[in-house]
């Protein structure tokens, strides 16, 4: 059998009238005698066959049968034309349509070789040499067989370079089957892969005169045609892995972060509990957070030093009282009161909001190393006990979030969220940085894009107050000087708190003017919530000048309260006036009256 690899082979037989019936008959059993001798198959060697006169007839196409058997069958059942010798129309078809990908040659990106064998027994009456130079020319390797009367000139303009191994004449078509023989070791050749040092990384196809390399499943051939790269699975985005996906060999594999584990889908992840592993020690509750866990205590109690006992301490201290404004304790409980001006809501924790405050809000939060999983988790309860002071709206108040570490990363722009519940439940979802702590490249974040306009920030001519908030519980790794005094020159009002190790003097370098009432700090973290008061007090800004007017709540609800009680005071002073003076005619007239009596009594 001919192994050199798979090729594409149509026969063009020679059916014109000078072919005698039983010199037909021999061309049958060449062709036979040739498939016979080759390894055919859909991805071996395909086999087509059509004959021409002054017609062009396809037997059967590439694409068309698959086995010896049903090759032999349909030669054997071929009928000859018997009419003129148009070898030129034949080429041109068989470069046109018997060569073609709808035909079932294989795309030539393939490397698969296209071979036509043309058997004549004479004189062409059409041109063949241009066209089978455009044949050549497609690719298509031409082999030129001659019987007794061949003209050897056409069989020369028709054949493929070296015409020593294309061009054959065969004297009678007796000798055409033992013929047969030595065409088919031309045409199988030698075993190139064998003969030659390939180069190829995986496995070398050979073909008639050449060779080709192939990867093995799960990699790709690179340009140069001999080496070979794993094929990335995860790349085209489609692996629907939730945190990482691994390419392995034409495939891919989901694995998790750490503090996950891979959920029966192969796909999803799930927070590895370390709560249910009952080794946490934790007097009162534990905290499962990726990569470990943390203690909490019940309401009313403190944590202690060691991370792990609880201390009963200032409910007010010790709980989530939810207190919007101010919690006060009282023994064994605790309740909520409002700033003056402000009354208490129905839900024993909520004031009454600051209503015509429209503000631009951005908080940059620390999320270094130092400040550990479980108190950044309370850093994020005090930036939801800030947005509970705001009315949230597109057209009210605005928030962003922005964490920093040794980089900083925009959590939300000010134009993502409409609502106050949506913001609560992105903080939440914020996931720890760790690292360093690199204030001053977050104060330069916050100035270029967290306060632009195309992260949600009104335009500067509408006058809405832009707010800037930075949270840190330690000395920056970098100078804030500058792009501290950038951000108050372009306009935000700076707030400054500070937890822990925070140093005083770059809190009051951020803060804006009054310096004192613009920066705020805290021991730890677990005693955060009197900053919360403190910032509740100086939120919303005092009256504006632009397209929105903006007080504070305690002075837009006591002047309202004192204009509707001085004009109920004015109304009722206006009303005894007015009886006075009635009263005041009534008596004057009876006194002219009485005088006019007298005088006439005299």
């Amino acid at each position: 059998k001919c192994r050199t690899g798979p090729l594409d082979i149509v026969f063009v037989i020679d059916s014109s009238r000078s072919v005698r019936p039983f010199e037909f008959e021999t061309m049958r059993r060449f062709m036979v005698d040739i498939i016979g001798n080759l390894d055919v198959g859909p991805n071996a060697t395909r086999v087509g066959v059509i004959q021409y006169s002054s017609q062009v007839q396809n037997i059967f196409s590439l694409k068309t049968f698959f086995t010896r058997a049903d090759m032999e069958r349909a030669i054997n059942g071929i009928v000859p034309l018997a009419q003129g010798t148009m070898t030129g129309l034949a080429i041109q078809y068989a470069m046109n349509v018997a060569f073609t990908a709808q035909e079932g040659a294989r795309p030539r990106h393939k490397g698969v070789p296209r071979i036509a064998v043309i058997v004549t027994d004479g004189r062409p009456q059409d041109r063949v040499t241009e066209v089978a130079a455009q044949a050549r020319n497609a690719g298509i390797e031409i082999y030129a067989v001659g019987i007794q009367r061949a003209d050897m000139s056409s069989l020369r303009a028709m054949a493929s370079p070296p015409l020593e191994e294309h061009v054959f004449l065969v004297e009678s078509f007796e000798l055409i089957q033992q013929f047969a023989k030595q065409f088919q070791d031309k045409l199988c050749g030698v075993d190139m892969c064998m003969e030659r040092e390939h180069g190829c990384q995986h496995s070398c196809v050979s073909t008639p005169g050449s060779f080709y390399c192939e990867c093995n499943p799960g990699y790709r051939l690179n340009v140069d045609g001999k080496t070979c790269s794993p094929i990335d699975a995860c790349a085209d985005g489609r692996h629907g892995c939730q945190h990482h996906c691994v390419s392995v060999r034409g495939s891919y594999s989901c694995r998790c972060r750490a503090g996950y584990y891979l959920s029966q889908n192969k796909r999803s992840c799930t927070m590895i509990d370390y709560c249910s592993f009952g080794n946490h020690s934790c007097q009162h509750e534990c905290v499962s957070i990726p990569n470990g866990h943390y203690c909490r205590c019940r309401s009313g109690f403190t944590l202690q030093p060691d991370s792990k006992s609880c201390r009963a301490t200032d409910l007010c201290n010790g709980v989530d009282h939810g207190c919007e404004f101010k919690c006060v304790s009282t023994e064994g409980s605790y309740h909520c009161v409002c700033p003056e001006g402000q009354q208490l809501q129905a839900d024993g924790k909520t004031c009454s909001k600051c209503g015509a405050g429209h503000v631009d809000l951005v908080m940059v939060i620390d999320g270094s190393k130092s400040v550990r999983p479980q108190n950044f988790e309370l850093v994020k309860q005090f930036v939801n006990r800030i947005v509970d002071l705001l009315e949230v709206s597109p057209h009210g108040t605005r928030v962003g979030l922005v964490q920093y570490s040794s980089r900083v990363r925009t959590e939300f722009p000010l134009n993502k969220y409409h609502s106050a519940d949506e913001i609560k439940k992105a903080v939440m979802d914020v996931e720890y940085m760790e690292k360093g702590t690199m204030t001053g490249l977050a104060l330069k974040h916050m100035v270029e894009h967290s306060f632009s306009e195309l992260e949600g920030a009104r335009p500067l001519s509408h006058n809405i107050p832009r707010i800037g908030l930075v949270f840190t519980d330690g000395r920056s790794q970098d100078d804030i000087s500058e792009w501290a005094r950038r951000a108050k020159e372009s306009g935000i009002v700076m707030f400054a708190v500070g937890v822990g190790k925070a140093v005083e003097e770059e809190l009051r370098a951020i803060a804006s003017e009054p310096v004192e009432q613009h920066f705020s700090y805290s021991a730890d973290f677990s005693t955060m919530t009197h900053l919360v008061e403190n910032f509740s007090l100086n939120i919303c800004p005092e009256e504006g000048k632009g397209e929105t007017e903006i007080r504070s709540p305690c002075e837009c609800e006591a002047l309202v309260q004192f204009q509707t009680n001085t004009v109920a005071i004015l109304q009722s002073l206006t009303e005894k006036n007015i009886l006075w003076a009635r009263s005041l005619a009534q008596m004057t007239a009876r006194l002219e009256d009485l005088e006019k009596q007298i005088a006439n009594k005299k």
